[in-house]
């Protein structure tokens, strides 16, 4: 009972502490690629002046929920990109480790540890997933099949992309573990956004 308790009291730490150290730079990462959006899509509006481009920027997330939508995906993608990437030091060996770790167990100097890391890989991946389901509905779909089958291959494109950035830029280590779990959780998000979606169509 008590390491169960430890267990959960641990990840919701690192849950939380993932969640408040880059929660501004996301913020502010996620405002600056939505003015890119906008350039890129809009750019008789929003290209008149930084004044007019904040306006524009304000009208558009209000009256667009689509605009909305990609500024959460935005963000989420970020605190991800933080996490994985932009928060690492570089490591000497980056293959040091491929195989990774599989379980909640893990042996340092002789010594049995408790580890989450297998657990947060897998939550990682649960809101991104659901974002880009919610964010793309009406190309993906309403088949569940089909929803797990895109959110699970979107998360291993995802997760392999940032193990090979990890790779060559050394920043963490290269680990078949962590694109495993990603990816069930990639799965495991699409199957909460079909669970909420199911429930929203009952309402």
């Amino acid at each position: 009972m008590k390491e169960t308790i430890d267990l959960l009291g641990k990840i919701i730490t690192n849950i939380l502490t993932a969640l408040y150290e880059p929660f501004g730079f996301s913020l502010l990462l996620s405002f600056l690629a939505m003015f890119f959006y906008l350039y890129a899509y809009e750019p008789i509006h929003a290209g008149k002046g930084w004044k007019s481009a904040i306006v524009t920027w304000y009208q558009k997330f209000k009256e667009s929920v689509f605009f909305r939508k990609l500024f959460l995906l935005a963000f989420v993608t970020s605190l991800i990109l933080f996490r994985t990437l932009l928060n690492r030091q570089l490591w000497m060996n980056p293959l040091s480790d491929v195989m990774g770790g599989w379980g909640i167990w893990e042996t340092v100097n002789g010594e049995q540890q408790l580890t989450t890391e297998c657990i947060e890989n897998v939550i990682l991946m649960v809101p991104f997933s659901a974002v880009v389901m919610w964010t793309f509905q009406e190309k993906v779909g309403r088949s569940w099949k089909k929803i797990l089958w895109q959110s699970g291959k979107i998360a291993f494109i995802f997760s392999v992309s940032i193990e090979m950035l990890q790779l060559l830029l050394r920043l963490g280590t290269f680990q078949l573990s962590d694109i495993f779990y990603n990816t069930g959780g990639g799965v495991l998000g699409g199957l909460m956004y079909c669970a909420v979606m199911k429930v929203r169509k009952r309402l």
